[in-house]
């Protein structure tokens, strides 16, 4: 990836809200992806809207089948570059409950090997 992609994550209440976030701040701080926050997208905050819109790739990570963030990136008419929805790797949504370190684990491989290579 000669520009680094963004990446949103849903970052929601449940275990997998939160392994979407976990993986999104791995990447971010791997180098990998630089961050951004899909609530000011939603909520259509002009600065998050214009990186949003700025051309970059963008890579989205949906915890369920809701798909928070696809939706958020619908409203402005885009569309991630590379999609990934955790329940498809067989994580279950529970809400109440603090993620499994495995899962982000999991997930985080998941979408590294997904990516194309540098």
């Amino acid at each position: 990836m000669s520009v680094k992609p963004l990446v949103y994550s849903c970052s929601g209440c449940s275990d997998v809200a939160q392994v979407t976030n976990g993986v999104a701040l791995a990447l971010d701080r791997r180098g990998l992806a630089e961050m951004s926050c899909i609530a000011g997208v939603g909520g259509k905050v002009p600065g998050l809207v214009r990186v949003a819109r700025s051309g970059r790739p963008i890579i989205a990570l949906d915890g369920c089948p809701m798909a928070c963030v696809k939706s958020c990136l619908q409203q402005l008419n885009l569309e991630p570059t590379h999609y990934f929805r955790f329940d498809e790797i067989g994580l279950k949504k529970s809400k109440g409950v603090d993620f499994v370190p495995e899962h982000l684990e999991q997930a985080l491989k998941w979408v590294i090997a997904e990516l194309p290579a540098e």
